[in-house]
């Protein structure tokens, strides 16, 4: 009779959990579908894991042919950013694979470097002239501030000189407005767009709106300087994984429904486009973390992440990650079975409960951080990260069967769940003084830190079934873990988990204050303070872990009380 109640119990829960994910993960309407199935251009960077430009290791050059095979269907046209590195080769292989070209010559501080990207370009361009149909002398030199306008300028007047095939610079639309002189050097304007990236992120629902209205804006100031010259958007597209810049919210459907959306107000508009990018880059996570990794229709390993035609899922994978979680509940119950078969039906819910949440938590943590791992460390992290919540999550569930049973506490556990705390904490402070102080590119660690957070939550809940009652006694940390180890400075963690969320909510507002275009839109303080604390506080990646760190502060406000 007992295992026959605890698997109806299991099954009761599985159900729930399958039915959520279910719900969670149905398709949707991504918008209008890309005519053909075809985009017009798409940023093209050949560079597999372990390739990467800052390390100096170029893509092969069965590489760029595997590659450009593989983006022939989905484009018209490709975009470079530099004629060396690997991509000599590319104008003879797109060739055969039916594609043209915009080819780029990358510009940088180094004037050497310089000289042979610009006498690459040139030689590329006149050898190629029925594939290269336009070339793009930098790309963001001068936002990156390694280069100014005038030495620029030089460099567009040598192609120019030197080619047939009309050249252009690109740059984010702010610096054309800023430099309108480049208006009249360039042949054809191309403006980057990104509205995820905008000192005021705008959403996605609002980002092709804003893209209009952007490239509007260009041709009003382009046409004092240089009329009827033809804009290129040279980059627009969307992170599908990474952190929330206020309103813009990464993600694979806002992905597709950002790029789908462009693509009408283009052809609404008679605009040129380029969608970065073709894939998933790896090595820009060592500048940019797990946003600046993920802009691709394709993954690190050539699968579309979405498609450009009919709905979008958000995790089409979630049967695989469910199945998982349901196994490791399975595994949890046939361990814990003979404390089980003596429980109270409510007790046994909320037993069952918590270890299917920290099934699934652990089976999200280590599917996420290993798809957005890409060197050794990232990936070795990964591991420590799932071991560390792997080890928590099983002496968790050992101490919520020992509250569920009236069980006296475990010194040995007592310190095990102690010292994971504190060391779960210390890496809380240490993500969090990154997020506040250096955060554009970080994620927030949500995933490594819900067991921790639901841990306990989970304890408290077991507590107050247990006891019929709930006081400040019981929700001291060391009544939670069972053995009063005599830490009479707990309050001072959650003090310093308090400022720590301080520091959090100051940091990502100052970064809002401190962007020039946001400074443009609202000057002083008393205008900008405002509209940074909305977009600061309407992150729900950010709320979360504001979550995560409040939870874990909850048990060491008061810890001055015997364990029992």
């Amino acid at each position: 009779m007992p295992s026959s109640r605890i698997l109806l119990f299991l099954l009761l829960i599985l159900a729930v959990h399958g039915g959520y994910d279910w719900l969670s993960n149905r398709p949707q309407d991504a918008g209008i579908d890309v005519p053909s199935g075809k985009l017009r251009s798409l940023s093209f960077a050949p560079f597999r894991e372990g390739y990467s430009p800052l390390e100096e290791i170029y893509p092969l050059a069965e590489h760029v042919e595997e590659d450009l095979q593989v983006v022939a269907d989905k484009t018209e046209t490709i975009r470079t950013y530099s004629s060396l590195g690997g991509l000599q080769p590319t104008p003879d292989l797109a060739r055969k694979s039916g594609l043209k070209m915009i080819q780029g010559a990358w510009i940088g501080g180094g004037y050497k470097d310089n000289r042979k990207e610009v006498d690459a370009l040139i030689q590329s361009a006149n050898a190629n002239p029925d594939v290269v149909k336009r070339v793009i002398v930098g790309n963001e030199v001068l936002l990156r501030g390694e280069l100014d306008v005038d030495r620029l300028i030089g460099y567009i007047r040598e192609v120019k000189r030197a080619v047939k095939q009309p050249v252009s610079y690109a740059d984010v639309w702010s610096m054309y407005m800023k430099h309108p002189k480049l208006f009249a050097e360039v042949d054809f304007i191309t403006i980057h767009i990104l509205p995820y990236w905008e000192d005021e992120p705008i959403s996605v629902d609002n980002a092709s709106q804003h893209l209009e209205k952007i490239v509007r804006q260009v041709e009003n100031e382009a046409r004092g300087v240089a009329p009827g010259k033809p804009i290129l958007i040279g980059e627009s597209g969307w992170p599908s994984a990474g952190r929330q810049r206020g309103m813009a919210v990464p993600g694979v459907v806002n992905e597709a429904k950002f790029i789908r959306g462009m693509i009408q107000v283009a052809n609404r508009h008679g605009f040129d486009y380029n969608i970065v990018e073709a894939f998933n880059q790896p090595w820009k996570s060592e500048l940019e973390g797990v946003v600046g990794a993920n802009w691709g229709l394709l993954s690190v390993d050539r699968e579309p992440v979405f498609p450009l035609t009919g709905p979008v899922y958000e995790n089409p994978d979630w049967p695989i990650t469910y199945a998982l979680a349901s196994l490791l509940l399975l595994l949890a119950a046939g361990l814990f079975r003979n404390s089980l078969a003596t429980l109270p039906i409510s007790r046994l819910i909320l037993f069952l409960a918590l270890a299917q949440v920290f099934a699934a938590c652990l089976v999200g943590l280590a599917d996420f951080l290993w798809y957005t791992s890409y060197s050794v460390w990232q990936r070795a992290y990964t591991v420590v990260i799932t071991l560390a919540n792997t080890g928590l999550a099983a002496a968790l569930l050992y101490r919520c069967s020992a509250i569920l049973r009236d069980k006296a506490g475990d010194f040995g556990m007592a310190n095990i769940l102690r010292t994971a705390y504190m060391l779960f904490i210390g890496l809380a402070f240490y993500k969090t003084y990154g997020l506040a102080f250096h955060g554009r590119y970080l994620s927030f660690p949500i995933e490594q830190f819900a067991i921790p957070a639901l841990g306990i939550l989970g304890l408290m809940a077991c507590q107050w079934l247990a006891h019929g009652k709930i006081n400040r006694q019981l929700l001291s940390f060391d009544q939670l873990i069972g053995w009063n180890l005599g830490r009479r400075r707990d309050p001072l963690i959650a003090y310093s988990l308090m400022l720590a969320c301080l520091a959090m909510v100051f940091g990502e507002a100052m970064a809002f204050l401190g962007g020039r275009d946001f400074i443009q839109a609202h000057p002083g303080l008393s205008a900008g303070l405002p509209v940074a604390l909305e977009y600061t506080l309407y992150n729900r990646q950010l709320l979360s872990w504001l979550g995560c760190l409040i939870t874990l502060s909850l048990p060491f406000w008061t810890n001055r009380h015997r364990a029992e």
